[in-house]
Formats: C-alpha cells, sequence, structure tokens
C-alpha cells in the first residue's frame, strides 16, 4: 500500500477572537445595490416625513434610516415587518442599513402605516427626478396603462350596491302596503297624515309610521264593516304580524342600507373586510374560471422600464382613471408629459379632449384600431355608420345604396363620469324595396344613424398619428415598456395579492414596490457601466439637492 494522501483544509477556528474585528461596511461589496440605496435616501428631502412626528414622548428611531431598511427589504422581497424585523438582527446588509438599530415588528409597521402615509408620492417623485437628472429616464414621455391588484380580503363577503337600493324599496312598498291598509280600515285615524314618499322615509321615519299604523290597527273593531272588505279578520291578524316584525327589523335595516350606500358611494360593488376594495372582474385562472374579487385598479405611468407615476383607483374601467392620473402626475413634478402612450381602455372623447386641452401628444389607441388596420375591415363592416361617406358642407351622409341621409336632430348625452357627449342624427330617406336592406339595418322604418362627429375627430387624429413613423414606433415600445414593468411586479416578484387593508395603506405598499421596482432596475444599469464608480453619476459630481424644486429646475 502507498502512502496515504495527506488532506489539507482552510482554518475553521469557530471561537477565533480577533484584535481588530471587521466593520459591516469592510464586509459589503462596493458596488452592492444596497450602498445606492443608502447613497440616493441620503440626498433626498425627507422633511415632510419628519413633520409627522410630534417630538413628544420618548426618542423616534431615525425616519431616513426607517425608510432605507423598507425599501431595501421590498427589493429583497422582504414584505412582512416580523421578518423585516429578524433580517435587521441576521443580514449584514439590514445591519449596516440600520447602523446597529434594531427596531422591532411594531415599529417598522407603525412607520409604514402612519408616518409614510403623507410623504411617501413625494420622496417617490424625488428619487425619479434624481433618475432623471442621471440620465435613466425622461418624465417628458410616459407609457400608461392599468392592472388589476386583488385585496387582501374575504373573496366571499361583500355588498352589492343595486341589491342595498332594491333592498330600500322593498321595504318602501311594504310599508306603503301596510298604510293602505291601515288606511282603509281605520280611515279616521290616519287622516292628513300620509307620508309623500314612502321609499325616501329616513329610519326614524318609517319607525314614526310604523307606530302611527300599530296604533290605529290597535283601535280597529275586528267585527266591522271596513275590515270585512278588506280581508275579514284573517288578514288583519296577518298585517299585526307583519308590522310587528316591521318595528323590530325596518328601521335597523333601512340604516344599514344607508351606511352601504354611503360607503359604496358611486362604485357598484364593496368587500365586507375592506370597504375601500370593488370587486372587480380579474383574468380567468388556470381553469379558464372568470375571476370575480375584490381588487384595486392600479394605474402605472413608466419610461425605460422605470415607474415615474402610480396611482390607484375603486373603478375597473380604465377610461375613467386617465385624466385623474395625469392631474396627480402634474402635482408630482409641477409638469405636464409631452407624450403619452397608452392602449384602447383610454380612447375616450373625454381623454382625448383633455390631453389636447393640455398640449400632450397622445399615442391612445380607440376601441376597434387594431381591427381597422386589416385589409378585409372595410369589407366586411360596409354597413357601419363609420364606413359611410359624409359630406361636411353639406351635413348628410351617404348610406351603401347611394341615399342622402339628412340630419334630424341633435341631443345630448351624459356619461359615468359626467361628461357631456353631443350626437347627431342622420335618417335614410326611403328604404322600402332596398335590396340591402336586411343587411343594412332591422328597423321597420328608415334607418336612423347617431353620430359623434367630435369623438369621430378625434379618433381621426389619433388614426394618423398612430399610424406616422412615430406612432409606429411608440406602438412597438408600449408592449416592452409597461407591460414589462407589471410582469415583473406580478410574476417575478409575486405581487398579486396586496398585504395591507384600506386605500390609504394599499397606496403605501404600492408605493414602496414602485420605490423597490425603481431601485432594482438602477442597480441593473449600473452594473452594465463598465469602469466606473457603481454610484455613478450620482456621485460624481456630488451635488445637495435636497427639494423637488430643486431637483425639478435641473429637469
Amino acid at each position: 500500500m502507498g502512502k496515504s494522501q495527506i488532506k489539507l483544509f482552510k482554518p475553521y477556528r469557530q471561537n477565533q477572537v480577533q484584535l481588530l474585528p471587521p466593520s459591516l461596511d469592510s464586509l459589503i461589496e462596493p458596488s452592492h445595490p444596497v450602498r445606492t440605496v443608502s447613497d440616493l435616501i441620503d440626498q433626498i428631502d425627507i422633511s415632510l416625513l419628519i413633520a409627522q412626528y410630534s417630538g413628544r414622548g420618548a426618542s423616534s428611531y431615525h425616519p431616513r434610516m426607517m425608510l432605507k431598511v423598507l425599501v431595501y427589504g421590498y427589493m429583497r422581497n422582504i414584505y412582512s415587518s416580523r421578518k423585516l424585523e429578524m433580517a435587521i438582527k441576521e443580514n449584514i446588509h439590514f445591519m449596516w442599513l440600520a447602523g446597529g438599530n434594531q427596531p422591532d415588528h411594531h415599529s417598522i409597521n407603525r412607520f409604514r402605516s402612519g408616518r409614510l402615509k403623507e410623504s411617501l408620492k413625494t420622496i417617490f417623485s424625488q428619487l425619479v427626478l434624481l433618475f432623471h437628472e442621471a440620465g435613466y429616464l425622461s418624465i417628458k414621455q410616459l407609457y400608461t396603462d392599468g392592472t388589476k391588484l386583488e385585496a387582501n380580503a374575504n373573496r366571499y363577503t361583500f355588498v352589492w350596491s343595486k341589491a342595498s337600493k332594491n333592498n330600500r324599496q322593498r321595504v318602501g312598498k311594504q310599508l306603503e302596503e301596510l298604510w293602505s291598509y291601515a288606511v282603509g280600515v281605520a280611515k279616521e285615524e290616519l287622516m292628513d297624515t300620509q307620508p309623500c314618499d314612502f321609499e325616501q322615509l329616513a329610519p326614524e321615519e318609517v319607525a314614526q309610521t310604523l307606530k302611527k299604523i300599530d296604533q290605529a290597527l290597535q283601535k280597529v273593531d275586528k267585527q266591522s264593516e271596513a275590515v270585512a272588505a278588506h280581508g275579514g279578520k284573517e288578514e288583519l291578524k296577518k298585517k299585526r304580524q307583519k308590522l310587528t316584525y316591521a318595528k323590530k327589523a325596518w328601521p335597523e335595516n333601512l340604516k344599514k342600507y344607508e351606511e352601504q350606500q354611503a360607503i359604496a358611494g358611486d362604485r357598484n360593488s364593496y368587500s365586507k373586510t375592506d370597504p375601500d376594495a370593488t370587486f372587480m372582474r380579474l383574468k380567468d385562472d388556470h381553469m379558464q374560471n372568470g375571476q370575480l374579487k375584490p381588487a384595486y385598479n392600479l394605474q402605472c405611468s413608466s419610461n425605460e422600464q422605470f415607474i415615474l407615476h402610480y396611482s390607484l383607483h375603486q373603478n375597473p374601467g380604465d377610461t375613467l382613471t386617465l385624466i385623474p392620473h395625469l392631474e396627480g402626475f402634474e402635482q408630482s413634478y409641477g409638469q405636464m408629459p409631452e407624450e403619452i402612450t397608452a392602449d384602447s381602455g383610454y380612447g375616450s372623447e373625454q381623454n382625448y379632449q383633455y390631453l389636447e386641452e393640455q398640449q400632450v401628444q397622445a399615442y391612445v389607441k380607440y376601441n376597434y384600431f387594431h381591427k381597422e388596420q386589416r385589409k378585409r375591415y372595410a369589407e366586411k363592416n360596409s354597413f357601419k355608420p363609420s364606413q359611410l361617406y359624409y359630406n361636411a358642407e353639406q351635413d348628410y351622409y351617404v348610406c351603401p345604396m347611394g341615399q342622402k341621409m339628412t340630419h334630424i336632430g341633435q341631443h345630448t348625452k351624459k356619461t359615468a363620469s359626467g361628461f357631456i357627449q353631443h350626437l347627431d342624427r342622420y335618417q335614410a330617406q326611403n328604404c322600402e324595396g332596398c335590396p340591402l336592406r336586411a343587411a343594412c339595418h332591422k328597423s321597420k322604418h328608415n334607418r336612423i344613424i347617431t353620430i359623434n362627429h367630435q369623438l369621430n375627430h378625434y379618433r381621426q387624429k389619433a388614426k394618423e398619428k398612430l399610424n406616422s413613423e412615430e406612432g409606429i414606433k411608440r406602438r412597438k415600445k408600449r408592449p416592452c415598456e409597461i407591460e414589462a414593468v407589471f410582469g415583473i411586479l406580478k410574476q417575478n416578484r409575486n405581487f398579486r395579492r396586496l398585504s395591507l387593508r384600506g386605500l390609504e395603506k394599499v397606496e403605501i405598499e404600492v408605493g414602496l414596490h414602485a420605490v423597490a421596482h425603481n431601485f432594482r432596475k438602477l442597480a441593473a444599469k449600473m452594473t452594465q457601466k463598465k469602469g466606473k464608480d457603481p454610484l455613478f453619476p450620482f456621485q460624481e459630481p456630488k451635488r445637495e439637492l435636497h427639494n423637488t424644486n430643486q431637483l425639478l429646475k435641473v429637469a
């Protein structure tokens, strides 16, 4: 047998004491993203965040430190306050950010849910402006779209606004029936005291009305002719039983219905466990089953896959969200974007008009834009009003058979948002015996079409822009921009369901995800800059820009 081979191992001394123990800073790589988070948050103005502290009582953890810990936690997919507390004790990156502090999960949660409520949007916009100043993005071009996030709420406890209204109307009708019966058998007791509208009575008024009916029925003689004429003693007994139930239930039920309608507002539904969440149709699951769940409508605008602005809405459609979304953008940055690109969900007359008034170049599709691009669209849809010839000078349309369709009137229509549309109506002169009538329309009379000229004007302008060289470029880039952002958040980061409840807290949660997403994107961009400082150009040269106004001047 040969000599045994000597096995060498690196020294392992678990309890070795170091004369000069290493600092946490020396253990973190110079190019690590945690340094980028720390450096940039050190540069922004957090005076609005500091103003949330009263200054009374015991000292608080520094808000800049807490903000760094939260942002970096969201970068690392650590969203739970308890897991953040654990990371601060075990992870050297969190230890370094915390500077030796060890806030517990209660402190972290209070800071996130309470302190950030008024200041996170300002912090977010300052960071975006720093990225803009460094040349990573532009706040002048937006790519906008929406996605739905499932709320942290019970999926099976909900209130439908229409059901509350119907229940209230039903109570009103039953009350009116009781009153009519009481008047029939005891007219003298209820003379000249009839309420004007039973369905609009307040709960207190309903209780008073029921009391009057009860007093009147108690004085009714069971043997009287009036009782016999209205169903006899058995009917009187049923009405008294119903009255007994009504006095106990109806006033309380009406209060409940009023509260439900007040919470729902203009929405069609809300969740009982998160009243700010609305039931929305989410995308089908793997079994192709429709998903109706409590959710929020998240609207985002991006550039170079950085999130520039976000807003949360309680209505499921995207059409009504664009104007408040852009108003929030202007409030954050003090200016409107120069361009916006969006899909057909935003192509309404109100939105086109608003973008034109704000002098924003709009590359916004309308609902059948893609169908119009097909070669045989005009041939297959030759009877649609949009395909008919229109003489603008003499204001008439020409039907497929060549007849004039003359203007017969105009009316207005109010949309769900309160926007007034002006619609014109045109009618054919004689459809009798027309060989194309069966394919043209199904009316028994001459065909009438309704036209929104203003909307057609906006759509024609949008079509020209979208089919231009620049428009085609924007259309190609849009899916790679905002759709990629949603894919990263929902698929890569598993941000499909919210952790917090209530609109204010959900906005904070979404804002932290947006900040973390931008830092992750920044870290990826920085790794592509070979031979440069990992924090370039935020440190070279070092610039002290501590408020949004200063940043806007630079931008």
